[in-house]
């Protein structure tokens, strides 16, 4: 695209700076030099994919090989989108503005599945066909990766391959393996996609014939040929201290969501709370090091001017060495006025020594997750803390002057009873109540407590993937119920998330290859930015469900069998489904399962490895 091309684009947008690249910080290569090139496709706007810290990360391992070079590629908003399709532009790349359809690769990170139309979309602004088959060798290979690709099912129609796991060496061989065979003349896509599928971690779906039960259900995933896995065991990085991180982030000309140095300082869970999937597939553990850490932290803000470091884990207050790291760290981001931000503290950790340390917690309000609103659920979903732990943390925080409380919470877990959502109005009023017992509270105003409730989603490789979710109408009784116990109190409010979203989301989260007849349907009616208020209809996609012949009821709606061939069971996370089996019966027994670090218990994530693991099993 030449400049005045570009001009008349960005003329008459909302945000130019979404659009334009040229950021400081972002890589450009003499494509003379290139022999591989990579469109890396976030599916939303530009604001919340420059803060994505995956983005960055497969941003810059790709680049270290001097003939790759990767772009980025956002979504366009509204304007910008009937803009280019007014003036024939096709879909860009930040750093050449060279459409997506002269790349090699054109790589998706699917991180939510309501994006699943954007990606549509962008095939489609980029002058790709959306289906896998009616493309030819002169397109490029569609690569998809991110959390959503563990059950790729529902967009495997639309995908060459799926990177499952970690991507920082997965991506570079794949890449290498296209340039070695280019180089050597026996390059053809179906040759690259059945040498691809042999390197640990690729799922290339169109290898794989599936055959369905008559109820619906799948009988078989069946390997196409005899060297084709079975299953797809995940990729992880063995050890995190020796992972790409960048030492220079592209700077934004505009505001994104996270304005901020993102320092990733482990991943995995060594909890099991039997609702969240993503503490089960980024097992086992691998921590960096203390000194790694304040290194990498160092680097990024000197490079980069950011007055805030956020810590980064799915759970921060269980690295083991946070003390060490928050110390070291302080000795010169206090000097140089630089927050520190731990945002996923657990309620059973928060001291006032730690609330000292981080400025966001000591400037800001207090965000906790009880999750659940009685000991009996809190127990069923294995969150292991009580409700003395709650009263505790918020004294600290009201003891330090604080009066705004946040508290996160799910309704339609599996077992819930009214009385349970009774306890949420409770735990929130005594939470309220522990501030006036507070001799030194702060004066003036009373406390805020807000209760944010999200809907339960039945997620894939969890102890409850065979469940099922509540129809709307007893989501929607549960959420009147609640706003009736609470209607009324000045000190708290009540926020809740909007139900039919969710169903959509339990729809492509537990679905299978069907599903992609109703994304093809969806976007023929121009439906987009699902997760975006102004843009989602649910009355649409009950229209493209039925345009499709699909009942969104079989797969949000309807409980999995034990012996059920799963839509995911395609790909191996490590934790095997004995293990979530054997948690789905403790859910209804509402028996606890300790954490990895005081005890093992079997899940199977070990035989990954991990050389800076902290999870026991592995020095077994």
């Amino acid at each position: 695209m030449n400049d005045s091309e570009m001009r008349k684009l960005l003329k008459n947008v909302l945000k130019p700076g979404r659009y334009t690249g040229g950021e400081y910080g972002q890589i450009i290569k003499d494509k003379k030099d290139i022999k591989a090139r990579v469109a890396f496709c976030f599916p939303d706007t530009y604001e919340i994919g420059m803060s994505n810290l995956g983005v960055r990360l497969l941003y810059g391992s790709l680049n270290k090989a001097d003939d790759v070079w990767c772009e980025r590629v956002y979504a366009p908003w509204d304007d910008m989108e009937e803009g280019m399709r007014r003036l024939g532009v096709k879909l860009y790349a930040h750093e050449s503005h060279d459409p997506i359809d002269e790349f090699d690769f054109v790589a998706f990170t699917l991180q939510y599945e309501l994006c699943y139309t954007n990606v549509l979309n962008m095939l489609e602004l980029g002058g790709i066909p959306l289906l896998a088959k009616d493309r030819d060798d002169s397109f490029p290979v569609i690569v998809g990766g991110g959390p959503c690709a563990y059950n790729a099912e529902p967009v495997a129609d639309f995908f060459d391959v799926f990177s499952i796991g970690e991507g920082e060496e997965a991506l570079p061989e794949m890449v290498r393996l296209y340039i070695n065979m280019k180089d050597s003349g026996s390059y053809t896509k179906a040759a690259f996609l059945r040498e691809l599928a042999k390197i640990p971690g690729f799922y290339v779906p169109s290898l794989y014939d599936v055959e369905y039960n008559e109820d619906g259900t799948v009988k078989e995933y069946r390997p196409k040929y005899d060297d084709v896995p079975k299953k797809i065991v995940k990729r992880i990085i063995k050890d995190m201290d020796k992972s790409y991180f960048p030492d220079k982030l592209v700077m934004p000309y505009i505001e994104t969501v996270h304005d901020r140095v993102v320092l990733e300082v482990y991943r995995g869970c060594i909890r099991g709370c039997r609702f969240c999937q993503a503490g089960m597939i980024f097992r086992p553990v691998r921590e960096k090091s203390p000194d790694v850490l304040n290194c990498q932290a160092r680097t990024l803000y000197e490079n980069t001017g950011y007055d805030e470091i956020t810590l980064s884990s799915l759970s921060i207050s269980d690295y083991s060495q946070l003390d060490k790291l928050t110390d070291d760290l302080l000795e010169w981001t206090d000097g140089a006025k630089v927050n520190l931000s731990l945002p996923s503290l657990r309620i059973d950790s928060f001291t006032k020594e730690l609330m000292d340390k981080v400025t966001t917690v000591r400037t800001g309000g207090i965000t906790f997750a009880p999750e659940a609103g009685t000991q009996r659920l809190r127990d069923t979903i294995n969150k292991n803390v009580c409700e003395e732990d709650l009263m505790r943390a918020c004294r600290t925080a009201f003891e330090a002057g604080k009066r705004s409380v946040k508290l996160y919470f799910m309704d339609g877990l599996p077992t819930e009873t009214l009385e349970d959502i009774d306890g949420i109005a409770d735990l929130a009023k005594k939470v309220a109540g522990e501030f006036f017992k507070v001799p030194d509270r702060a004066r003036g105003k009373g406390p805020q407590v807000t209760i944010s409730v999200s809907c339960f989603i039945p997620k894939p490789f969890t102890p409850f993937q065979w469940e099922a979710q509540d129809d709307l109408d007893t989501i929607t009784e549960k959420q009147d119920h609640l706003m009736g116990l609470v209607r009324g109190d000045r000190h708290i409010s009540y926020n809740w998330h909007d139900a039919k979203t969710s169903r959509i989301e339990a729809v492509f989260a537990r679905g299978n290859r069907r599903l992609s007849a109703a994304l093809l349907e969806a976007h023929k009616m121009g439906m987009k930015f699902d997760s975006w208020d102004e843009h989602f209809s649910y009355d649409n996609w009950m229209e493209a469900f039925e345009k499709a012949g699909i009942d969104p009821a079989f797969y949000a709606n309807r409980r999995y069998g034990e012996d059920e061939v799963l839509p995911w069971d395609i790909i191996d996370i490590g934790v095997t489904k004995a293990f979530f089996l054997r948690e789905k019966k403790k859910a209804y027994e509402a028996a606890t399962t300790p954490s990895c670090r005081e005890q093992c218990s079997g899940c199977g994530a070990n035989r990954l490895g991990g050389e800076r693991s902290c999870c026991p099993c592995l020095s077994e």
